[in-house]
């Protein structure tokens, strides 16, 4: 979720409406990572939360990307006012150009409530309820890996690292030692980053250790704090009171030669590329999550407008992406194959798009498509043939014409052939 000044009084309000609907919303997993904290890397700076428990929508992972910062939020399970009430204030000591520990202290003032913010110039702190390890890259390669509990933990301003913070849900009925997780997570960002892995790939890597691991593993999400690409509600949960996305579990197919996917459940009955006949790869949520928020010259970021019917979003991302690969950001291109899967029945619920459906943003990778719905519950547009109404109203009236001579000729066969045989003699 986007912010700035003028929204902090509605995502008050929505965050309390939808408190008053759910019983929990508590991340059990937040992490921030910094990679690059002169914020010259276009990934060199990420932030993501997931959990086992229901509700984890975007309020667990809020950002600006005016002024590159993410909030993340925990804690306190059945006290969603308090929490979302931190969030706000959180969000205002920012708006006032206060430091992530000023900001974060708040948490302190909301018993059980957590509260972890930064950004990629800016360093990043928790405050509150919380079990974590601090992680710091020094230029020389030394890691130090520092765990604290509670109050305030701090990631300096200018220092490579993270902070990592990991418990188990109360009704998580598997997984690992949480705090085993914890450690061997916070030692792997630190090496990754000593080698040189960007932030983005890295939350890739974390939500995968955590989600098969620890078992915390609904969606939640992440978000690229330097170049200000998020995952959006992409895993968040469709309801209240349900949870995100299993960021452990298949997510997609696709094809590695030419990127064409498509997302579950329709990925089932597809095997090979319908485009290429190649055999499709088998890609899982954390391995999305990755590619979602991490730039790269082959990486699209997809948003979808005018139709929330499932399998729209992803399935259209995929298509994207396979046509900036082949004929790079071409408006007209990307609607000739946008068109080409409805008429395959791979988009179904919305008419063909034209070019000035499509918006790029081409120096931020960033592909808008806006589609119509299809009305009176057709699946699928009218066929548009090359044939003008009048020339089939002409074929129609022809077809009719020569229909009734037919019958006439079937009513009077016998008096016709009797007055044919007598012209003969």
């Amino acid at each position: 979720m986007k912010i700035d000044r003028a929204n902090i009084i509605k995502i008050m309000v929505l965050m309390m409406t939808i408190t008053l609907a759910m019983n929990t919303a508590a991340a059990t997993l937040n992490v921030i990572i910094i990679s690059d904290p002169t914020g010259q890397d276009p990934n060199g700076a990420a932030a993501g939360s997931m959990s086992y428990a229901n509700n984890m929508f975007q309020s667990t992972f809020i950002f600006s990307p005016e002024q590159d910062f993410a909030v993340l939020s925990g804690g306190a399970e059945m006290n969603e006012t308090n929490r979302l009430a931190a969030i706000v204030e959180t969000i205002q000591l920012f708006k006032e150009n206060q430091t992530p520990s000023t900001a974060v202290s708040i948490a302190s003032n909301y018993k059980g409530i957590r509260i972890m913010a930064g950004g990629p110039t800016m360093g990043a702190a928790v405050g509150g309820d919380f079990s974590v390890y601090v992680v710091t890259v020094e230029d020389d390669g030394t890691i130090t890996v520092t765990p604290h509990e509670n109050g305030l933990a701090i990631l300096p301003a200018g220092k490579k690292g993270a902070i990592i913070h990991l418990r188990h849900t109360s009704t998580n009925p598997g997984g690992g030692d949480a705090a085993l997780i914890r450690k061997e997570t916070a030692v792997m960002i630190g090496e990754k980053i000593r080698d040189g892995y960007s932030a983005t790939e890295i939350m890739g890597d974390v939500f995968q250790k955590v989600s098969v691991e620890a078992n915390e593993n609904h969606g939640g999400g992440a978000v690229n704090l330097v170049s200000d690409i998020t995952t959006g509600d992409t895993f968040t949960p469709t309801d209240v009171n349900q949870p995100g996305f299993p960021m452990n579990e298949p997510y997609s197919k696709y094809d590695p030669e030419c990127g064409w996917g498509i997302a579950y459940p329709a990925a089932e009955s597809y095997s090979t590329c319908p485009l290429d006949g190649n055999p499709l790869k088998i890609a899982y949520a954390y391995d999305v999550l990755r590619s979602g928020i991490t730039v790269s010259p082959s990486n699209v970021t997809v948003n979808t407008y005018g139709t929330d019917l499932s399998g729209i979003s992803t399935t259209t991302s995929e298509i994207v992406t396979y046509s900036v690969n082949k004929n790079g950001f071409n408006a007209n291109a990307i609607a000739k194959s946008i068109n080409s899967a409805i008429d395959r029945g791979l988009l179904i619920g919305v008419n063909h798009v034209e070019s000035k459906d499509i918006n790029i943003r081409e120096n931020s990778k960033q592909v808008g498509v806006y589609f119509t719905p299809l009305g009176g519950g057709r699946t699928s547009p009218p066929w548009n043939l090359p044939i003008s109404s009048s020339l089939l109203d002409i074929i129609g009236n022809m077809q009719t014409a020569i229909g009734l001579i037919l019958v006439v000729l079937v009513l009077f066969r016998s008096t016709l052939i009797s007055s044919f045989m007598k012209k003969r003699r």
